[in-house]
């Protein structure tokens, strides 16, 4: 009954614009700047939590916010901002907010084709899921056998996946195929605290535990036969997925800011409705202190993915008895999921710089855009849904229309529909593992307990929430992977 009344709670604060569309309006809250929209279909919303609700209206109080407070498909309660939002500030007159990018700093996901087909590998499927799984460090606290000294630390912190790339973890193409060329202009390493630096210095080139993971895929339908072919994407041809972030160094990175920030909202007289929302004007010291820590965040979790995908890359050679060239193990794309940009859109037909803070949301910019890879330019930005080991991933591209509505932003995945500690207490770990190896879903994880967290079923259905996204014209479907195996932190 408790959860009855709360989905008609949520029904009478929100207004439908259409289908998967609705609006939080401004007079919900006294606070609010704009209204809300969130992007979910009608059955969705009835399981959304009303606290998520609310955080998108608390977001929307923040100074500078333009157009709207933005919530994605996959949205659900995070800190101070929704997992899942959106929300972009004027570069002058608005603020920076490390809850609008969370404490993963580019937590994010790359996809790598390859020439092999889904006959080929299921033989193999299992060895090669236990080959990853041992070649790339994974697991709460898990160490690197990368060692870099402080020089080397601050080189990846200004030069992101170019950094891995000209060591030798790659070519110069994966480059190419990283949002923002696999870095943000800015970085300082200066902002990067010694307990960060310490944090980071042993876990460049690991997994990391929590959601992160390694899959391997195949194509089984395509939707868009020009788009997948520009991305050299066809059926039954087997991907691979790489989802991690800037493990501690990161997370130490929000941590250190986050306090500096929350003395500065008394100092700047910004009146907040959460303290979660911590922030600082944008041009004032304290938001571009951060900021500039978190480029360094962010380039570390771009070399962190490039490393691991050229480890996968040997071990995939290694199995198939050949090498790297021979399988064309191109990067496709890699985007980042929690971060903060420096962007220009259009605003009321008047084109504006503003700090676009995407929090488990994925940049999805249109065709035509200078910073879309010139052999995608015509069909759009790779866009990269990743599932939830036992549901499919998807690959879009992006759209004017998403541009527009979304300032250029899609969902990040599915999204959680139960917290860790309740799908501890309602799955375990061996039996989801059994289960999903009688689908011919291999799995390795370094405890049980992870592959409970991450149960299928704890999360939204990766097709409805990509079926939102499509329909809503926010980006447009191009092919679909279901998983063979999975290598979990």
């Amino acid at each position: 009954m408790e959860q009855e009344n709360n989905n008609n709670d949520i029904f009478d604060i929100v207004k439908k614009i259409d289908d998967n569309t609705w609006e939080v309006p401004k007079e919900y809250k006294p606070f609010m700047r704009v209204p809300g929209k969130i992007f979910v279909s009608e059955n969705m919303l009835r399981s959304m939590e009303r606290e998520t609700i609310d955080q998108v209206a608390n977001v929307s109080a923040l100074p500078g916010i333009q157009k709207h407070s933005l919530a994605m498909p996959d949205a659900h309660l995070g800190y101070g901002f929704p997992i899942g939002g959106v929300a972009a500030f004027d570069s002058e007159e608005g603020v920076i907010s490390p809850g609008g990018v969370g404490f993963d700093i580019n937590c994010g996901v790359r996809l790598i084709r390859t020439n092999l087909h889904v006959d080929e590998v299921r033989p193999v499927i299992s060895e090669l899921i236990k080959n990853i799984f041992q070649e790339i460090p994974s697991g709460l606290g898990s160490k690197s056998r990368i060692r870099v000294n402080d020089n080397e630390l601050d080189n990846v912190f200004l030069q992101g996946a170019r950094w891995a790339v000209e060591q030798g973890y790659g070519v110069e193409s994966d480059v190419e195929h990283c949002e923002g060329n696999g870095m943000i202009e800015g970085a300082d390493p200066s902002q990067v605290s010694s307990k960060a630096r310490k944090r980071g210095k042993p876990q460049l080139g690991t997994l990391g535990s929590g959601n992160h993971f390694l899959e391997i895929q195949y194509i089984d339908n395509v939707y868009d036969e020009k788009a997948a072919q520009a991305y050299g994407l066809e059926e039954g041809q087997v991907t691979f997925m790489v989802h991690c972030g800037s493990r501690g160094a990161g997370h130490q990175i929000c941590t250190d800011h986050l306090r500096t920030l929350s003395q500065s909202v008394n100092k700047y007289g910004i009146q907040l409705p959460d303290k979660q929302l911590a922030c600082a004007p944008t041009t004032s010291p304290e938001a571009q202190n951060y900021f500039k820590a978190m480029a360094c965040a962010a380039n570390y979790a771009w070399a962190n993915r490039q490393i691991i995908m050229h480890w996968t890359r040997e071990v995939f050679a290694k199995t198939f008895k050949t090498d790297i060239d021979s399988l064309e193990m191109d990067l496709v794309y890699d985007v980042a999921h929690n971060i903060a940009k420096l962007e220009e859109h259009i605003v009321d037909g008047t084109k504006k710089k503003l700090y676009v803070h995407r929090k488990g949301a994925t940049r999805a910019f249109p065709p035509g855009h200078s910073e879309v890879p010139q052999q995608y330019r015509a069909i759009g930005q790779p866009v990269l849904l990743p599932g939830s080991m036992g549901t499919p991933s998807f690959v879009l591209h992006g759209t004017q229309q998403g541009m527009d509505t979304t300032f250029g932003s899609a969902c990040h995945g599915s999204g959680r529909a139960m917290s860790r500690k309740k799908a501890k207490g309602a799955y375990k770990g061996e039996d989801v593992k059994r289960n999903l190896a009688a689908m011919g879903i291999h799995v390795e994880a370094m405890n049980p307990a992870v592959i409970a967290e991450e149960a299928p079923e704890v999360y939204k259905k990766s097709s409805d929430v990509v079926n939102v996204v499509h329909d809503s014209g926010i980006a447009q479907k191009v092919v679909r992977m279901v998983p063979m195996g999975v290598a979990k932190g």
